[in-house]
């Protein structure tokens, strides 16, 4: 009978235990970190995701992590997982704009802080989470159009430029597809005659790009602007199977910046990356370390980056580490 009471004390601290936290550190003194990610969909978010596991390592860290498969459901699931098991800090990368303000609210009711990477959110209440870090979208879209204006210089108009935007609805997409027609509507020789998702995916990126080819005929796109690497390198492969040669019938340019692209502009198929680096691990690390020490942190950071053309690429491959 002594054994038996005995034993059903253990279970109770037992369960005890594992009930605990409340959004305290780990026992081993660890911050915990659940992240939420959009997906696997380019090489860009690999590259985004290995940033992320290797900043937020043990034993400094422990990291829950959830593929969302590019599904607002999945991230919403995961999220209130991470809430469900009291977790110090929340990060997530957005795949739509909206949608969040019921699950935010709820974490922010369970006292824990939320980080956004890469995306942002819109949402009513700004203080659902801390800080966002990741780069200006709109700024990345007004670059690819100033490209293109100063590409198109010599050329007398009227130029028709086709676009591939991201997921529809994407912080990304909106922001790279505002950027660039706020440059791009200045000049009156432009013509947007074809704008369509590509999801961020090469295979999207070249059934789209297929379609525009088909619609418009051989001859008559001038310029392509994908709001991504990974749909701009399925446009041209669309492109050369349409017996046209990408870089020169069709001039194009993307954003992203990552080795595919560099290694397309190396042998003169892309004409211009417009950089948006990944690698937001040590930042994003630095950030959750100040806002679980509940240390002031500014509501926005923005990573600085670059544009890269075709004859910077030889030199410049060698240095990319995505």
């Amino acid at each position: 009978m002594i054994r038996l009471s005995a034993c059903i004390a253990l279970l109770g601290i037992t369960a005890l235990a594992g009930c605990s936290g409340g959004g305290k550190e780990a026992d081993n003194g660890a911050i915990t970190v659940g992240f939420s990610q959009v997906g696997a969909e380019s090489e860009w978010r690999t590259a985004n995701t290995r940033s992320v596991k290797e900043a937020l390592a043990e034993p400094e860290f422990q990291l829950k992590f959830s593929d969302g498969q590019q599904k607002q459901e999945n991230q919403i699931k995961a999220l209130r997982s991470f809430i469900a098991q009291r977790v110090d800090v929340i990060a997530f990368s957005p795949v739509v704009e909206t949608g969040w303000d019921t699950v935010l609210a709820e974490a922010k009711a369970a006292g824990i802080p939320v980080v956004l990477t890469d995306r942002a959110v819109h949402v009513p209440d700004e203080s659902l989470y801390v800080t966002l870090i990741g780069s200006d979208f709109v700024e990345e879209g007004r670059r690819a159009a100033r490209w293109v204006v100063q590409d198109s210089a010599a050329r007398k108009g009227p130029i028709r430029v086709v676009e591939l935007q991201g997921t529809v609805g994407s912080a990304p997409a909106n922001d790279r597809m505002k950027g660039f027609r706020e440059v791009i509507d200045q000049d009156a020789r432009f013509q947007v005659v074809r704008s369509q998702s590509g999801d961020f995916t090469r295979a999207k990126g070249k059934e789209v790009m297929e379609a525009f080819l088909k619609a418009e005929g051989r001859n008559k796109i001038d310029v392509l602007f994908a709001h991504n690497d990974d749909m701009a390198i399925g446009a041209i492969q669309a492109i050369e199977e349409a017996g046209l040669k990408p870089g020169e019938d069709i001039h194009i340019v993307s954003i992203d910046g990552v080795r595919g692209a560099f290694e397309a502009m190396k042998d003169g198929k892309l004409n211009a990356t417009v950089e948006c680096n990944p690698l937001l691990g040590p930042q994003l690390a630095a950030l959750i370390r100040d806002v679980h020490a509940r240390k002031p942190v500014p509501k926005r950071v923005v990573v600085e980056e670059g544009v890269f053309t075709r004859d910077q690429a030889a030199a410049e491959l060698p240095n990319r580490k995505y």
